[in-house]
């Protein structure tokens, strides 16, 4: 799973979605949908008045969307990477609200739209590219996690950060079957959770996120395997402690809690020196923290990344 690395920069002001274009999210995701002709390509960032992103590296290509909102790993549809597509049209995602709990001075049940809504133009909406499970790369609409988990004031106890998918067997049918013990949670720590790549993703290629790639709400953290991007999320909860993971809990010896994207540690069952890109015949190799390893190495400095994987 791999993609180019990046180094971010200062977000310039004519980047940022005024206020009054996001207070609602329908709003948001036009305005995202408006600017997805002049954003994200050739490269792997913001791009310039001109149409052209500023790259470092040689460009990516931007994965089809076909293949993208085709091929998923979404157990509540069904185990089959195909299944999604065919099943998620069940999930009814409006209205829906998010409970923000445990070590946060603000705590309470939010609508998606006033989760999205009170930022500033400080706070700012951006749009990062950076890739799905298995390695995709897709252009993303969302916030960033620390904007959104600053304004409910985590208190001084605040070290992880839990995240709940929804569990309503009638609307996901996966759910139906005991191949995972539900309902699917992941964790991050703060510092991770807090960091500007990590986002709270909306949209894709400018639009709604596909019920299959997790809508109305989603996780995505780029330089950690996919599934650590935990989708169509119900709750958010900050704690003292740890989170139990969902693959951390099924298989421990297989996945770990951090699931940074590291070459030199194999799975028990394969090697991951090597991705292939879907889409693509040939392997490349597979970058430490995904290629961005400047941006987060930072956050594990003084850890055995073999032991802590």
């Amino acid at each position: 799973m791999a993609i180019r690395p990046r180094r971010p920069a200062a977000i310039p002001s004519r980047e940022i979605t005024p206020h009054s274009l996001y207070l609602r999210r329908r709003e948001f995701l036009a305005a995202g949908a408006a600017a997805s002709g002049s954003l994200w390509f050739p490269g792997c960032g913001i791009g310039d008045e001109a149409g052209v992103a500023r790259a470092e590296a040689p460009p990516d290509d931007v994965t089809d969307r076909d293949l993208a909102t085709g091929y998923n790993n979404f157990y509540e549809f069904g185990t089959g990477k195909e299944d999604p597509a065919r099943n998620a049209h069940t999930l009814k995602t409006e209205p829906w609200s998010v409970a923000i709990e445990g070590e946060v001075e603000k705590p309470g049940l939010v609508p998606l739209e006033s989760l999205l809504s009170p930022f500033t133009p400080e706070e700012r909406i951006y749009r990062l590219r950076c890739v799905e499970a298995w390695s995709m790369v897709i252009p993303w609409l969302g916030v960033p996690l620390g904007d959104v988990l600053r304004r409910y004031r985590p208190t001084s106890k605040a070290r992880y950060v839990e995240f709940e998918t929804l569990h309503d067997p009638v609307q996901m049918p996966g759910q139906r079957r005991e191949v995972l013990d539900w309902p699917y949670r992941e964790g991050l720590r703060i510092d991770e959770a807090t960091h500007p790549l990590t986002l709270l993703a909306v949209g894709m290629y400018g639009e709604a996120l596909p019920n299959q790639n997790g809508a109305p709400l989603r996780l995505v953290v780029p330089w950690k395997y996919g599934f650590k991007s935990i989708k169509s999320i119900v709750r958010i909860r900050l704690r003292e402690d740890a989170p139990r993971t969902t693959w951390n809990l099924e298989a421990p010896r297989e996945y770990g809690f951090y699931a940074n994207v590291n070459p030199e540690v194999d799975h028990p069952r394969w090697t991951q020196r090597k991705e292939r890109r879907i889409g693509e015949l040939r392997k490349r190799p597979t970058l430490p923290f995904n290629g961005y390893g400047e941006e987060v190495a930072h956050l594990y400095a003084g850890m055995d990344l073999r032991e802590l994987f």
